[in-house]
């Protein structure tokens, strides 16, 4: 593991810190995030922590981890089952739910169905600082299984030669870091050697190290669960799009049958949806994997344009909720799944593309005052970096991975028009939201933080700028 949660980060609350004097903002608006709270030097850093962690129990005995099979979702777009056995160290992983492709050969034939079974280790001593953190982590090795979609052996990386490597941090009921990443690229669709019709929607060639990842230890199939107002922060990449990344908020109210209706100040260009939700298209339906689909996701990202008409070829993709139970609160968590049909030859003139795929948090609406989410949380982000976050009352500090110090630092702003909803800026004027549920955070911001994506997940010649979001879980308070 990269040092993700280094020294000094299951106390690193009890550093005192640097208040912020951050203004409110207006960032109830349901689009593109912008939050504007406070500017310049009043969004300073907050310095790393000054002394150990504790001892208390992160996660369940060992003998217990195993009992426990982890139902989450991946910001790939996946929707996965994951068991460690923390005694015999292994591991069973399974895709329910999958857009990404087994081979560069064909993207209509995914992982979905697949399950692979491998070993795990502990990260080095040395590199967490307790003996509990480091029994609560687990780095995943190769993993192999039987693709469901073709019959061949699928196999992931294992341990050697692997600088940023899937990792789970194992919590009383949530499990989060990264899952086993891929290698994707896709030459496109060519139908004719003419300009236009060839190597339609083609997929640069990328490697993921691994995909953030966020599992609940129970979950409900129980809809009347749902029922009330949440803030939503969504990221979702469209790789037809050269991995183009999309990052906005959403308002939503739920009622007792999991009927969405979004906030009257949505907006359009954000909002393809008639009822203003983000997260949900048809009516959810549950299903034997103990979650809900929901068909025609909505869109938040620019698609991909099909000749002849050159138009988008609608919402053909799914989204999947799940309903974590955690610290007795309910936490959806919306996985959309991408969806790729080529059509039938040789014009593909009934082709569906819409690769968009991504990850949503949602929070309830409960107002949320200046040190009521403080705490130590550990996950990770859109970098594909394990990361460490603290907030303590109105800062919040991200802590570099390879130097347990402090990276970028910004600024909370609390009592927005909607509760819970709370805005982030960083010294350099860069906004997001943060929302904070059953001891989970969600952060997105409109630009790039912490140095960006991880150098062995790059995509040659990306731009910078893209948003950041990062999911995390509480360790400290």
């Amino acid at each position: 593991m990269s040092r993700a949660i280094i020294r000094g980060l299951a106390t690193a609350i009890t550093t005192v810190p640097f208040l912020i004097a951050c203004g409110g903002g207006k960032a109830d608006n349901p689009s593109t995030i912008s939050a504007p709270q406070c500017s310049g030097s009043s969004c300073g850093v907050q310095g790393p922590p000054a002394q150990g962690a504790g001892a208390a129990a992160l996660c369940p005995a060992n003998a217990d981890i195993v009992k426990t099979t982890f139902l989450g979702g991946a910001g790939s777009g996946e929707v996965v089952q994951l068991n460690i056995d923390a005694t015999a160290m292994t591991y069973t992983l399974k895709w329910l739910k999958s857009p990404i492709p087994l081979t560069s050969a064909d993207v209509t034939v995914t992982r979905e169905g697949t399950q692979i079974t491998g070993a795990v280790i502990h990260p080095p001593t040395g590199t967490l600082p307790t003996a509990e953190q480091t029994r609560c982590a687990f780095i995943l090795g190769k993993g192999t299984g039987t693709a469901a979609a073709d019959g061949t052996t699928y196999t992931t990386p294992d341990f050697v030669n692997n600088p940023n490597p899937p990792m789970i941090l194992v919590g009383l009921g949530v499990a989060g870091g990264g899952i086993p990443g891929a290698t994707v690229e896709y030459a496109g669709l060519t139908i004719a050697p003419l300009p236009g019709l060839e190597n339609i929607g083609a997929v640069p060639k990328r490697h993921f190290d691994f995909y953030p990842f966020l599992g609940f230890a129970s979950t409900t199939t129980d809809l009347t669960k749902l029922a009330g107002t949440y803030n939503g922060l969504l990221y979702h990449i469209v790789p037809s799009g050269s991995y183009a990344a999309t990052a906005a908020n959403t308002i939503e109210t739920f009622d007792a049958s999991g009927n969405c209706t979004g906030s009257n100040q949505a907006n359009a260009a954000y909002n393809p949806s008639a009822s203003g939700c983000l997260t949900t298209g048809t009516a959810w339906t549950v299903n034997s994997g103990g979650y809900f689909d929901s068909q025609q996701a909505p869109q938040i990202g620019a698609q991909l344009k099909l000749p002849p008409l050159n138009q988008p070829s609608g919402k053909s993709a799914q989204a999947h909720l799940i309903l974590g139970q955690i610290n007795g609160a309910t936490v959806p968590l919306v996985i959309r799944t991408g969806s790729v049909n080529l059509g039938t030859a040789p014009l593909h003139l009934d082709a569906k593309v819409d690769d968009e795929s991504g990850i949503a948090m949602l929070a309830t609406a409960t107002a949320l005052a200046s040190g009521g989410f403080d705490g130590g949380y550990v996950g990770a982000d859109s970098n594909f970096k394990y990361t460490a976050t603290l907030i303590q009352g109105g800062v919040g500090t991200f802590i570099n991975p390879t130097t347990s110090r402090a990276e970028d630092g910004f600024g909370l702003g609390y009592g927005l028009a909607s509760p819970g909803l709370v805005g982030v800026q960083d010294k350099n004027g860069k906004t997001g939201l943060a929302i904070a549920s059953g001891g989970l955070y969600a952060i997105a911001i409109q630009d790039t933080m912490n140095g960006g994506v991880a150098p062995t997940s790059q995509l040659n010649g990306s731009a910078a700028g893209a948003p950041y979001f990062g999911v995390g879980a509480q360790i400290s308070k």
